[in-house]
């Protein structure tokens, strides 16, 4: 999952949330030079990715897109959910995403000094643009996709992406309801963390085909 999903599945706690926005900055052990909320939230960040690159939903994602992006696929499929839950936020939070992107953005400015060197370069421009909000829309999704193309070994590939993605939407949008209703349960169920979805919708919904 990419930035808004963890941040999503990050609860209420600031330092948890913090944790999780940076875990993929941190690396091995590094992890226990932070606070003990921060480090949970690394930790909750790689026991996301974890579950997520093995989930047999994710897996049949990725392999619509193998064609352009081969071992890359499955960093795309983590942008176009995040596409999914920007656009569909309402059915799985309790605030308004504008609302819930301003406070991440807050919390993380607030914290910018115990940030890693890479996330304190790139911080800024994620809060000028507004990205985490702008995955909503194709125009933000395909933008996202051709920044992380110029900055990191990501192919160019983005018309293949977005192309595909109009092509298959509806598979796509079903398996991305699929997973997150399984991704919501396990954050729930092995990391005591409460994601405030509206009326509890998700509460039940999921069942994980893959634990830990």
């Amino acid at each position: 999952m990419n930035f808004l999903a963890h941040q999503y599945l990050s609860g209420e706690s600031e330092k948890v949330k913090i944790g999780n926005f940076i875990g993929d900055y941190v690396k091995g052990k590094k992890y226990l030079d932070y606070h003990p909320e921060v480090q949970k939230g690394i930790l909750l960040h790689r026991n996301i990715d974890h579950f997520t690159d093995r989930h047999p939903i994710v897996l049949q994602s990725s392999n619509r897109l193998k064609k352009g992006y081969k071992r890359y696929s499955g960093v795309v499929i983590d942008v176009i959910y995040d596409h999914f839950l920007a656009k569909k936020w309402d059915e799985y939070h309790t605030q308004a995403i504008s609302k819930f992107v301003t406070k991440s953005h807050e919390i993380l400015v607030r914290n910018y000094l115990i940030l890693p060197h890479k996330v304190k370069f790139f911080l800024p421009f994620i809060i000028q643009s507004r990205r985490l909000e702008s995955y909503s829309t194709l125009e933000g999704l395909q933008s996202a996709l051709e920044i992380m193309s110029r900055r990191t070994s990501l192919p160019d590939q983005t018309d293949y992406a977005i192309q595909t993605l109009q092509d298959q939407y509806d598979d796509f949008e079903a398996e991305f309801d699929c997973f997150m209703n399984d991704l919501i349960s396990y954050v729930r169920n092995k990391h005591q963390i409460i994601v405030a979805t509206p009326n509890d919708l998700h509460l039940n919904e999921g069942k994980q085909t893959k634990e830990l």
